[in-house]
């Protein structure tokens, strides 16, 4: 994958993405609020992207319990109880950890929702097999849904940040109740 040959600030592309991301987080409150549910978050590769959309739409504080950023293993471990031998056997980058993660962001938050997101933003790898631009999103409601996505981005580092960001809000809207 390539850096970005001109600056993102620049790109139509960019800001058609982050125009988007800024409506779907909008349509997502409006509707996390009419069905009076409340929204966990683990975020890696994001670290705080999705949160930040969510938290940019006035009254999102009625739906949002926050945000886990557990960029390294070592803080999805820590921060979600989860095990790294489990991490090291499935990679950071993976169903299982996605699946793992918005779990564990379900148990430990106690909101009716949770997503989570981890992924190869770029432009390096992490040493694993994982292709940079792979990216894992999950979603778990308390009910028992739970909806696993793999994406694969080409973009730059920003716009799969981006990407990835869209990808979690969607798929939380995906499994709404009702």
């Amino acid at each position: 994958m390539e850096e970005c040959k001109i600056e993102l600030k620049d790109c139509k592309t960019f800001a058609d993405l982050k125009s988007h991301a800024e409506k779907t987080a909008e349509i997502l409150v409006h509707e996390l609020k009419k069905r009076s549910l409340t929204l966990a978050l683990s975020e890696s590769c994001t670290a705080g992207l999705v949160s930040s959309f969510i938290a940019g739409v006035p009254g999102a504080s009625a739906v949002l319990w926050g945000s886990f950023v557990c960029y390294t293993p070592e803080a999805k471990a820590s921060m979600l109880d989860i095990n790294m031998a489990f991490i090291s056997t499935y990679g950071a980058v993976s169903r299982e950890t996605a699946s793992s993660m918005a779990l564990g962001a379900l148990q430990k938050s106690g909101s009716n929702l949770a997503a989570a997101v981890t992924g190869l933003a770029g432009p390096d790898g992490d040493g694993s097999n994982v292709p940079v631009g792979t990216v894992w999103i999950a979603a778990a409601h308390k009910g028992g849904t739970l909806k696993i996505n793999e994406h694969h981005f080409t973009d730059c580092r920003e716009a799969v940040r981006i990407r990835s960001a869209i990808a979690v809000l969607e798929i939380i809207l995906s499994i709404l109740p009702g």
